[in-house]
């Protein structure tokens, strides 16, 4: 890829403010981008602003609760005011709460698919109209593994990333006359913040290994590489659809 192959955009990402979605706001900087980082926690969203701009990047934060439709439209104001127009939007704002069915609160359960499913049509809902009329347009959804396969446990988590894969597919074709491009990246296995516990436990860090045939975590700047690939001019063709990037887990 040209490094610069995204000069002159604005990209507003959600969750910048650790593991992937960090990974992928500095991918997209690196690339050109100029970035608008969404999360509820400012101290580490700072952090990803100074590492961008550190490396000579653009970057500006908002404290933004992706849960709250106000917080979500007071963002869309501010960026409408200090960017005018956006070119790509990245819903990567997640959560998992792991425990059975039978155990979850109703309460659990809506903050779970508030956080990964609500928020990204909320998002949609208030951005895509600042990206029509461009001739160009990338929505990257950070699905999951989970939306093809689950586990125990998972139930709240699969549901709402199964759904977010269906509405990708949805939006794409809704948005393809105005050449915007939607897509799903499903990470399996990462190295990031949420997985330290079992990655520092050799038993258990092992058992999980061995079960990815790469034998291998992921590392963040593969999924950074691949977003910023969808995001490129090359990537035109490329809609309503979901790319694995998970070390061959749903291929067993």
């Amino acid at each position: 890829m040209n490094e610069r192959s995204l000069d002159g955009k604005t990209a507003v990402i959600t969750g910048a403010n650790r593991g992937l979605g960090k990974a992928i706001a500095l991918a997209l900087a690196q690339a050109g981008a100029r970035l608008i980082l969404a999360a509820r926690d400012l101290d580490l969203l700072n952090q990803t602003a100074e590492a961008i701009r550190n490396a000579g990047g653009q970057a500006s934060v908002y404290k933004t609760d992706v849960t709250k439709e106000a917080e979500i439209l007071q963002l869309e104001g501010a960026v409408a005011r200090e960017a005018g127009q956006v070119h790509i939007l990245v819903n990567n704002a997640g959560m998992n709460i792991r425990k059975p069915t039978t155990e979850f609160t109703l309460q659990e359960w809506r903050q779970v698919l508030d956080t990964n499913l609500t928020s990204a049509f909320l998002m949609c809902r208030s951005f895509v109209p600042l990206m029509k009329g461009q001739g160009y347009g990338r929505i990257l959804n950070i699905t999951s593994i989970m939306s093809h396969v689950s586990l125990p446990g998972r139930s709240a988590y699969s549901a709402s990333k199964a759904g977010l894969l269906g509405f990708t597919r949805a939006l794409a074709l809704e948005l393809a006359p105005d050449k915007i491009t939607v897509n799903g990246i499903s990470p399996g296995p990462f190295a990031t913040e949420i997985n330290t516990a079992l990655m520092q436990n050799p038993e258990l860090n092992q058992q999980f290994v061995s079960r990815i045939p790469l034998g291998r975590w992921g590392e963040v700047n593969e999924v950074g590489g691949l977003a910023v690939y969808l995001c490129s001019e090359d990537a035109g063709f490329i809609t309503g659809t979901d790319l694995l990037i998970d070390g061959g887990w749903t291929a067993q």
